[in-house]
């Protein structure tokens, strides 16, 4: 009985690989005299057969294949932004050897890589390319700029700058020129972020010339003797979020007599600075351009006390400037004939100030209010008339008032005093708390005069910041006066 049952057995098996010979020849013509019904049937069970000798096939090369083997997942073509590591460029990110040349490569193919559409007339939009620094520290030889002018849409980011000893010291690590350009601008939206430039005492870190919309975000730039950041002409370059000094520091450096250099000098319009620290250079921002703005700016550069400033606004006539939130720590703020100029709600530590400058005797337009001043009692006044080049003639709509004042000597366009006598003069001096000698152009002022007398009174005179009121017959009175400077007929 068993000797059938392995007979049986064996016909079954050869028939079934017979079936599977068939099923797998090359193109086995079928030839049956069977009904259509049983042919659709025969063949349902042919594809069948075809699946189960597949799985064997599989199963065998799974078989065959190394333990633990994992094969290399198939590459993805993602539509994200073309980002070029330098490392894979020869960049050295230890710093030891110079990365000029492969980080230059990396600029020229994210330059000539492709572009979609385009920004400005005449500006082609990269697409949003990034030249990604990957973490390393890179040591330059000579300004990085880009192969011409006319993109926009670039990101450098992730990583340390720092020159070489021969890098010239006249230059930027990175420069944002070039000679010609089919725009208006060199560049648009131009990033640089999450960067530390060490310019190794030999120039400047950052230069934009005649760019529009550039982002300056995340920077630590330190050890320059030009500039930090140069901005020269175009507009709407924003500075934010960034540290800079030209010595690494943390204030009281033995050595900040002789701090120089500039950390930010702005030479165009529309410019923004916030949350910026500077913390050592002889001029913290400099600025001859227009309209621009600066707001939660800690300067604690040179102290004025060492002929240091904190923002100097050199635009006479122009200014059109605001300045709100920021802290000026024993280094103050410049500016020369100012037009247009807002500064509020900000803090002014260890005896700082604001000069007003006189170039051409102008003054107009000034806001200086809600502010801090904190000093050591040394007499200093919080805002100061420097008129060695000749007084201010055009004086028109200055308001100085609201400022809270410690250790320090208050001034004022708006002044209010009171006093008491009996007689028929009173005399209240401003002269003091007046911030422009010999000039009050409005006055307002309460007579309160006791006992049964009802005098006559009148103003009587403003020169010399003093007001002096009279009355007809001598009586005890009470005088309220305010004085105002800050508007001119």
């Amino acid at each position: 009985m068993a000797r059938k049952t392995l007979g049986l057995l064996s016909l079954m098996t050869g028939l079934a690989s017979l079936i599977i010979m068939h099923a797998y020849g090359e193109s086995v013509p079928v030839t049956t005299p069977f009904s259509s019904g049983r042919a659709d049937h025969f063949h349902e069970k042919v594809r069948q057969m075809q699946e189960f000798k597949a799985s064997f096939s599989r199963r065998d090369l799974a078989a065959a294949a190394t333990p633990g083997y994992a094969p290399a997942p198939s590459p993805q073509v993602t539509s994200g932004p073309r980002v070029y590591g330098v490392i894979s460029y020869g960049a050295d990110p230890t710093g030891k050897s110079d990365s000029t040349e492969a980080i230059l490569k990396a600029l020229s193919d994210a330059f000539n890589g492709p572009r979609e559409g385009s920004l400005m007339e005449g500006i082609s939009n990269l697409g949003g390319a990034e030249i990604h620094l990957e973490g390393g520290n890179y040591l330059i030889s000579k300004p990085l700029r880009l192969p011409d002018a006319g993109v926009g849409n670039l990101m450098i980011h992730g990583g340390t700058l720092r020159a070489s000893d021969d890098f010239p010291t006249d230059g930027y690590l990175i420069d944002l020129s070039a000679s010609k350009s089919s725009s208006s601008y060199n560049y648009e939206y131009i990033t640089l972020k999450d960067l530390m430039f060490d310019s190794n005492y030999r120039g400047g870190a950052i230069s934009v010339i005649n760019s529009l919309r550039t982002s300056i975000d995340n920077c630590y730039i330190a050890r320059f003797t030009s500039n930090g950041i140069l901005v020269q002409s175009g507009h709407e370059t924003y500075i934010r979020n960034s540290f800079l000094g030209q010595h690494i520091t943390a204030g009281g450096d033995p050595g900040e007599r002789n701090f120089t250099g500039t950390a930010i000098n702005l030479m165009g319009n529309d410019n923004a600075v916030t949350d910026v620290v500077i913390f050592s250079a002889a001029v913290g921002i400099m600025v001859s351009g227009q309209a621009n703005t600066f707001s939660g700016v800690h300067c604690y550069n040179k102290a004025t006390g060492f002929g240091g400033t904190g923002i100097y606004l050199k635009l006479p006539g122009n200014t059109q400037t605001r300045i709100v939130n920021s802290y000026m720590d024993y280094t103050g703020i410049v500016a020369e004939d100012p037009v247009q100029l807002h500064i509020s709600s900000s803090f002014f530590l260890g005896d700082a100030f604001i000069v007003l400058k006189s170039i051409n005797g102008v003054a107009k337009g000034v806001n200086i209010v809600d502010n801090l001043f904190s000093g050591k009692n040394n007499g200093v006044e919080i805002v100061k008339l420097d008129q060695s080049n000749g007084a201010f003639k055009q004086i028109d709509q200055v308001f100085v008032d609201r400022n809270t004042v410690q250790g320090m000597n208050t001034r004022a366009t708006v002044a209010r005093a009171s006093m008491q006598g009996n007689g028929t003069s009173w005399t209240v001096d401003f002269s003091s708390i007046l911030l422009f000698p010999n000039l009050i152009k409005h006055v307002q002022y309460s007579f309160s005069a006791s006992g049964s007398s009802f005098p006559n009174h009148a103003l009587r005179n403003v020169s010399e910041n003093r007001v002096v009121i009279e009355s007809d017959v001598a009586v005890p009175a009470s005088v309220f006066v305010t004085v105002d400077q800050g508007v001119t007929s």
